[in-house]
């Protein structure tokens, strides 16, 4: 799934390649993609996109005061084209297309989704606060307001798995599995940890490992061509999607933790005082 960093360079090779550039025209190949309906979709076209930005994973782009807001979901991703087909995709069957965007140049991009578990969704709307995700979001980790004062703010008294915590977009925007494991691996700080049991020193620790971890890949996926940003990010990670691995600190095995729709990795030596966790959902550390 994008995250944060994925969708911050996307929004700055954007900036590059589509502002100034006047929407053609806009194919919707998968409707279900589609989350609005007014403003209409066709509303875009003769328009000029002119800004793109990131609301927590959501991709912004401003195109004369209408925004399309796009979430890539799990399996979404966003695919340039120097040069769009002209002729119409045709909607169903296996095509991972959703949405195809053609600019006045005869470039543009195409919005695709792999597998059978759709979640991309797209919106079109007058302000992206009418979104009602970007609406709910938790404030972004990389803003000057995020200081260590405010994340004790946020654990304070939540008797719920730091993990979690971070993943959850009304309480932080823009972390999600993949990171979180990361921060909580720069961290040296167990998944299943309490939040409401944080130290100052806890705290101040881990917002060090969220500001630099996400930072870090900022600057990793800057400049980056959109096709190299996934290959970027899998290079970038030391724990996660890395089980069985030897941790790039210590040299511990990477471990993992199963539930039922996705996964998280840790070390041990590094994060639980060498003890493995339980492979099961709400598990604590194995006595």
């Amino acid at each position: 799934m994008p995250e944060l960093p994925e969708v911050e360079a996307l929004a700055g090779f954007l900036r590059e390649r589509a502002v100034g550039r006047a929407v053609a025209r806009v194919d919707v190949v998968a409707v279900s993609a589609l989350k609005t309906y007014d403003p209409p979709v066709t509303a875009l076209g003769g328009l000029t996109i002119t800004g793109a930005s990131r609301h927590g994973k959501f991709l912004d782009l401003d195109v004369d005061g209408l925004h399309l807001v796009i979430h890539l979901a799990r399996a979404g991703w966003l695919r340039w084209r120097d040069e769009v087909p002209a002729k119409p995709v045709r909607p169903g069957g296996r095509n991972p297309l959703a949405l195809r965007v053609h600019l006045d140049d005869g470039s543009g991009f195409d919005l695709t989704e792999a597998g059978t578990k759709k979640g991309l969704a797209v919106y079109v709307v007058r302000d992206p606060a009418d979104v009602p995700g970007v609406a709910s979001l938790g404030p972004d980790p990389l803003d000057d307001a995020f200081t260590p004062g405010a994340l004790a703010a946020i654990v304070d008294g939540k008797r719920t798995q730091i993990k979690g915590l971070l993943r959850d977009q009304r309480v932080i925007a823009g972390i999600g599995n993949a990171y979180s494991d990361e921060v909580l691996h720069a961290a040296r700080m167990s998944p299943f940890k309490i939040a409401a049991t944080l130290t100052e020193e806890d705290v101040a620790t881990l917002h060090e490992a969220i500001v630099t971890t996400l930072r870090d890949a900022v600057e990793r996926s800057r400049g980056l061509e959109a096709q190299d940003l996934k290959g970027e990010k899998k290079t970038g990670l030391r724990v996660h999607a890395r089980t069985g691995q030897k941790c790039p600190v210590c040299g511990d095995t990477i471990r993992e933790v199963s539930f039922a729709d996705s996964s998280l990795q840790y070390c041990p030596t590094c994060q639980t005082g060498g003890k493995p966790l339980a492979d099961r959902r709400l598990s604590r550390l194995l006595k």
